[in-house]
């Protein structure tokens, strides 16, 4: 999951706008610091990014690095310093907790249901006229099934996907920051509603849990509640529009998947590795010097890894233009990596194999109803996504 509360932070330089970014001889490179901003580091090698993701060296603590520093910004602190933000030992607590209610179990007592969503999603599409696969599938299936998971009723979702929607692709910061304050309010009331009259709801289950007398406070609730909603679905929405796409513009690799929905589950990682939804891993900076692939960063220095780049290096992953189902690519970035590597990783995968499964079987000869080079892409820093798919049928 990714945090869309650091979509803008500094520092700003020419960062890596999809996952094609080429891969050069220097994995880390300086950066220039932009009007307001910071000078920096961006990684592009894998190694080097691995390395990082799990160094603790490079914290991800926000609020330390930016304490005292005007930005001008009014997120609400409940999107402005969500778990993603922590270091251990606050991180290794919230996650311990957060674990013991987002299980395995929990993620496959819901295929019954993503697959229900989908099928009825599939059931609105035109058959004889271009649609959005976006609009139509790839955006609406995981925010149902993460506001299914918490506990979010079905007159409000309508609002959440909006909110959501502004905090990640918007332009403007007050609109991002407006939003912020709309869905912190929102959960905020909705764990009070879950107080007063509980249910079996994960959110329900995040309220109760309890590790011996540990528990999670009113704000940690609200602001992991919020994580969890925005993070959950946006990036997953991405990942399905991005690996239709790679199917659409690889026919040979489409049809063995259609003929055989079977390898779905198996090609999903070569899918996420070719065209990674997080471009851009989240906000990290160093808490001392560090050598990474070469380059001394000095300590107070923000790193940022270019996920979609390291999935990219040849050093770990031959001939990495090449879409090739066959590829083990079990070891790609796309989900993050370390402590703080994507806690809902296998629900993102059971969306994406039933999606993809219910897709190709519905629509054998699914194609795309523009040129590629006529699809508009988002503008966000961390997640590469599709604003539209148009598709025929």
């Amino acid at each position: 999951m990714t945090d869309p509360a650091q979509d803008d932070r500094p520092p700003r330089g020419p960062y890596p706008a999809a996952s094609t970014t080429k891969w050069s001889a220097s994995p880390v490179h300086p950066l220039p610091a932009g009007p307001g901003g910071r000078p920096g580091y961006l990684v592009t090698g894998y190694p080097e990014a691995r390395a990082a993701l799990n160094d603790r060296r490079l914290s991800k603590d926000t609020a330390v690095f930016f304490a005292g520093k005007e930005s001008g910004r009014r997120l609400h602190p409940a999107v402005a310093h969500t778990m993603l933000a922590t270091d251990p030992p606050h991180h290794t607590r919230l996650r311990k907790l957060v674990t013991a209610a987002f299980t395995t179990g929990a993620v496959e007592g819901l295929r019954p249901f993503i697959a229900q969503v989908t099928h009825k999603l599939l059931n609105e599409c035109p058959a004889d006229e271009p649609f959005d696969f976006m609009a139509s599938v790839a955006v609406p299936l995981p925010v149902t099934v993460i506001c299914e998971l918490l506990g979010v009723p079905e007159t409000d979702r309508a609002d959440v996907r909006r909110w959501s929607a502004e905090l990640f692709a918007a332009e403007e910061s007050d609109t991002i920051d407006t939003a912020s304050h709309h869905i912190a309010n929102y959960m905020t009331s909705l764990v009070t509603a879950k107080r007063r009259s509980p249910g079996t709801a994960l959110l329900d289950r995040l309220i109760a849990v309890r590790d011996g007398g540990d528990h999670l406070s009113e704000t940690e609730l609200v602001s992991l509640a919020v994580l969890l909603l925005v993070a959950g679905h946006e990036t997953t929405a991405s990942t399905l529009g991005n690996a239709l796409l790679a199917l659409l513009q690889h026919p040979a690799e489409l049809r063995r998947l259609r003929d055989d929905p079977d390898r779905i589950p198996a090609a999903l990682d070569e899918l996420i590795r070719f065209d990674s939804a997080v471009s851009t891993a989240t906000f990290r900076f160093t808490t001392e010097t560090i050598t990474l692939g070469g380059t001394e960063i000095p300590s107070g220095m923000p790193v940022l890894l270019a996920i979609g780049a390291a999935n990219r290096d040849p050093r770990r992953f031959s001939e990495p233009d090449l879409l090739d189902l066959d590829r083990n690519a079990a070891g790609h970035l796309g989900f993050g990596h370390g402590i703080h590597r994507c806690l809902g990783a296998s629900l993102a995968r059971a969306e994406a194999e039933i999606a993809l499964r219910a897709v190709l079987t519905r629509f054998p000869r699914i194609r795309l109803a523009v040129p590629a080079e006529h699809l508009h892409w988002k503008h966000t820093r961390l997640v590469r996504g599709l604003a539209s798919l148009p598709v025929l049928t």
